[in-house]
């Protein structure tokens, strides 16, 4: 019995759009960041909480990825690979700015969009909303968005990417340069350091679970 040939990587995935760049075609690229610019986007907003900042952080990450393309091979995903150059070209801005990455303009208003995921982390409504649930559960997402911020940001990094993003532990790892036990470290103390903050909120909450 024959194995099977691999099946053809598709002509729009990652890997074949990298390739197409390398290769001179521009429109390749421009998928690319159509493809992943919200994402970035978002990444570069929860660690600098500022809005004047997110556009221009996630133009140089696309100029920097565009730059280093060549040295892609496909050993991680491209948006992990991308991810750590996001990480890395934010924590340069906020160096280079020496800007606080936690008490801005934005995160002083408390970050208040309506796409903002942050408060998925904490409650949702039960079916029986009462004013009274519901701004019980605007205070714990309220609190839950005051915890996010006010961890040191390797922990915000890594719970960012794993709670929001969705990312596995390890492409969290090769998004961050670090071990994977580093990663589920800091992690399971973020966690810690959310819940304790949210805890005394939930205990006066029937019903309702971190």
């Amino acid at each position: 019995m024959t194995a099977s040939p691999p099946t053809p990587a598709s002509p729009d995935s990652d890997l074949q759009l990298v390739e197409r760049t390398v290769a001179g075609d521009q429109r390749a690229f421009e998928l690319l960041v159509l493809k992943y610019q919200r994402r970035i986007e978002r990444l570069i907003a929860r660690m600098v909480r500022d809005t004047d900042l997110v556009q221009d952080i996630a133009q140089e990450t696309f100029i920097r990825a565009y730059r280093a393309l060549h040295q892609f091979r496909g050993e991680a995903q491209f948006y992990t690979w991308l991810y750590r150059i996001a990480v890395n070209t934010a924590k340069k801005a906020l160096v280079d700015l020496r800007r606080n990455p936690v008490i801005t303009e934005s995160a002083l208003r408390g970050g208040s969009d309506d796409d903002d995921e942050t408060s998925s982390l904490g409650v949702e409504l039960t079916s029986d909303e009462t004013p009274e649930t519901v701004l019980a559960a605007q205070e714990i997402a309220a609190a839950v968005n005051a915890a996010m911020e006010a961890l040191p940001e390797e922990l915000r990094q890594a719970v960012t990417l794993r709670e929001i993003e969705g990312l596995s532990y390890d492409e969290i790892a090769a998004a961050m340069d670090c071990p994977i036990g580093t990663v589920r470290s800091r992690i399971f103390r973020a966690r810690e350091a959310i819940s304790q903050r949210v805890k005394p909120l939930l205990d006066k909450q029937s019903g309702k679970r971190w």
